[in-house]
């Protein structure tokens, strides 16, 4: 048998028949010294004295009255003999009989082996009384219905007991063939507080993990053309500046410089990711979220004055937070340039970072079309793109904010969008040194 189901109630079976074998053969011998006791034990010595009565008072003829009354109530045959075993009512040597005969006593042990012969003596020991039994038959049909209500119950109880180790079992092979097959989402949710249970909430832990680590795969491979794009096209344009400049210095530094942008924006993708599978891998430190903010602006400064726009930053009041700086200087600087992306020219871009309730807020503010209220919960999804407001000729896939609502939230940061009428607010809310 090659299913837990099929085996339980092999086993269960078995044991099931070998009970009732077990239940027989005892019900056999209970049958046999209740008979016994009845039949002997208890009234052998009263029925001594009433054959001696009966055979001093009236001879054989009286005496055989007595012993066919007793026969006729009670199983086995009677005889009264003298000290050597001649029969007194037939005259018969019985002296066999007494070589077989057992003393009174409490019933014997065991399952019945044929005849059995007991025997008392009178007090003079003048007279023994003998009885000779056969074992008592064993009617199964009087057993019968007990038995089949007996085996139906524990049948029943065994199949129950089946279906309720081997369904749940079933359920968790289920359960591991869907996320085999990609269901990402296939959890046992199993609420059994025994073995099986802990078996399938292993599993949901295990699949919480593998699913975590698969979908950060996904979307590392979707940053990585999302991300590389631009710098990839700076670099091939270095590259090809670099071949055809006079300045060869010149156009090696920024190729050089170009090298170092991709390269630290893949291990940037990779911490991003990495963390995201394993957040316990973030390398935190104390960082000030004001000069934070500096970096960013002037990173992102070159590209603001080419779009005709400017970067402004209110507020710089000096914060300190816990938590990897490049992965946040990554966040706040794909929403910056988000709002560069989309801002009007000549018009301002307005980075300000507040403090309040135990938590640092920064804002990016643009001035450009805005964000419908329906889309504004879905800005934040990878791919998303709204193309009726948002500039969509621009080659964007929606990734950026995606990637930076990540770093957030693996800061226990949170991050929000809302329509400033005209453009968009971002704000991003970290908590303090002093609120965690």
């Amino acid at each position: 048998m090659r299913t837990v189901y099929a085996k339980i109630l092999l086993w269960s079976f078995a044991t099931l028949v070998l009970s009732l074998l077990a239940f027989i053969g005892v019900t056999s011998v209970i049958s046999f010294r209740t008979a016994y006791r009845s039949g002997f034990f208890g009234h052998a010595s009263l029925e001594m004295e009433e054959a001696r009565e009966a055979y001093d008072e009236g001879g054989p003829a009286k005496l055989a009255r007595f012993i066919n009354r007793m026969e006729r109530h009670l199983p086995g045959k009677h005889f009264l003999t003298d000290a050597h075993g001649r029969d007194l009512l037939t005259g018969t040597d019985r002296s066999a009989l007494l070589a077989l005969a057992k003393p009174d006593g409490p019933p014997p042990l065991g399952l019945p082996r044929g005849r059995k012969v007991i025997m008392t003596s009178s007090q003079d020991g003048r007279y023994r009384w003998i009885v000779e039994m056969e074992p008592p038959p064993f009617d199964l049909g009087n057993y019968l219905p007990y038995y089949i209500l007996i085996i139906g119950s524990v049948a029943l109880v065994c199949w129950l007991l089946a279906v309720n180790i081997a369904s749940p079992l079933r359920s968790l092979a289920r359960t591991v063939d869907r996320f085999g097959a990609g269901d990402l989402a296939a959890r046992v949710k199993s609420s059994r507080k025994d073995e099986i249970g802990e078996l399938g909430r292993a599993f949901d832990r295990m699949a919480e993990r593998l699913g975590t680590l698969l979908i950060a795969e996904r979307r590392l491979l979707q940053d990585v053309s999302h991300e590389l794009r631009t710098p990839l096209a700076r670099l091939s344009f270095a590259a090809e500046l670099a071949r055809t400049a006079e300045d060869r210095e010149a156009a090696a530094a920024r190729l050089k410089k170009e090298i170092q942008r991709l390269t630290n924006l893949v291990g940037a993708l990779i911490e991003v990711t990495r963390a995201e599978g394993d957040p316990a891998s973030i390398s935190t430190e104390h960082l000030r979220l004001d000069s934070l903010l500096l970096d960013v602006v002037d990173d992102c400064g070159l590209e603001a004055d080419g779009r005709g726009c400017t970067i402004r930053l209110r507020s710089g009041i000096p914060l300190t937070i816990n938590g990897d700086r490049e992965l946040l200087r990554r966040a706040i600087e794909n929403v910056v340039r988000n709002s560069i992306r989309y801002a009007p020219r000549e018009s301002v871009v307005e980075l300000e970072l507040e403090q309040a309730s135990g938590a640092a807020t920064i804002s990016v503010r643009d001035y450009g079309p805005g964000v419908p209220e329906e889309a504004l919960p879905k800005i934040f999804q990878p791919f998303f793109r709204v193309d009726n407001s948002r500039d969509s000729s621009s080659g964007e896939i929606g990734l950026g904010l995606a990637i930076a609502m990540r770093a957030v939230s693996l800061h226990h940061g949170q991050m929000r969008a809302q329509n400033a009428n005209p453009g968009l607010r971002v704000s991003i809310e970290l908590p303090t040194i002093a609120a965690r």
